[in-house]
């Protein structure tokens, strides 16, 4: 994991946000190792892309579960999922040496199937929960979680975390951890353990355009730029569901 994320060829800057992201600290919490199935759900453009496929090339699998265009929810959004599709094929066309053979694999937005049923030992996902919650998919999002992984197999979550009892489960980019914690538990896991590594005190939450205001995104631009570089990168839950291992003998 370490060659991996000091490898040459990730992009400078990515490597810039790890003081924010932590993913070696991240992925040992998870307990990602070289030799599973993991699939990253909607890598974007393909941040952890640069550390995970490595990992996983001479001795795992890493799938890329991507959005099918045409199965979005919203209509206004299929071109933004084509066009990251593009991009992750792009990066991983250009060093296959590096990155091996990976899975770009598509769901349907509203019907989420992530693969066959107990085939995957960990599913990832970085900072998307508030999408699915302002698109009203988290449920079935959650329980094609649960059905891909394999009894025992982990759910490794990032989510920008909300103030607790924020109204609605959370806004503006932010969803509270309890809610996260809910429908992950209502599609079966149990959570075993909450981690603090990108935890970030100095976000107050009550920004002006919401997590977008602070660094990467900037959304603002020049407006008050210095107070939020300041900030850095949104507080951020970190939580590792299990999945139960059935005892067949006694079902």
């Amino acid at each position: 994991m370490e060659a991996a994320i000091a490898g040459h060829w990730r992009e400078p800057a990515n490597v810039a946000r790890d003081i924010w992201r932590h993913p070696a600290q991240t992925l040992s919490f998870f307990e990602v190792s070289p030799n599973q199935t993991v699939i990253e759900i909607i890598p974007g453009s393909g941040w952890y892309t640069e550390i995970l496929a490595p990992l996983l090339r001479d001795n795992g699998h890493y799938i890329a579960a991507v959005i099918e265009p045409d199965s979005a929810v919203n209509p206004s959004s299929r071109h933004y999922y084509q066009r990251q599709i593009q991009t992750l094929k792009i990066k991983l066309a250009r060093l296959p040496r590096i990155y091996g053979r990976p899975e770009l694999r598509r769901f349907d937005e509203g019907k989420p199937i992530f693969g066959q049923p107990g085939s995957a030992d960990r599913v990832l996902t970085f900072r998307n929960v508030h999408n699915w919650r302002e698109n009203g998919t988290s449920e079935p999002m959650f329980r094609g979680f649960f059905d891909v992984l394999k009894p025992g197999g982990v759910l490794g979550l990032v989510e920008h975390r909300a103030n607790a009892g924020a109204a609605n489960g959370g806004s503006a980019g932010y969803t509270t951890q309890s809610q996260v914690i809910a429908w992950a538990e209502q599609a079966g896991f149990m959570l075993e353990a909450a981690s603090e590594i990108n935890a970030n005190p100095a976000d107050t939450k009550d920004h002006e355009s919401g997590v977008w205001n602070l660094p990467p995104s900037f959304s603002l631009g020049a407006k008050n730029r210095a107070k939020y570089a300041a900030i850095g990168e949104s507080d951020r839950m970190t939580l590792r569901f299990r999945k139960p291992v059935i005892d067949q003998a006694n079902r």
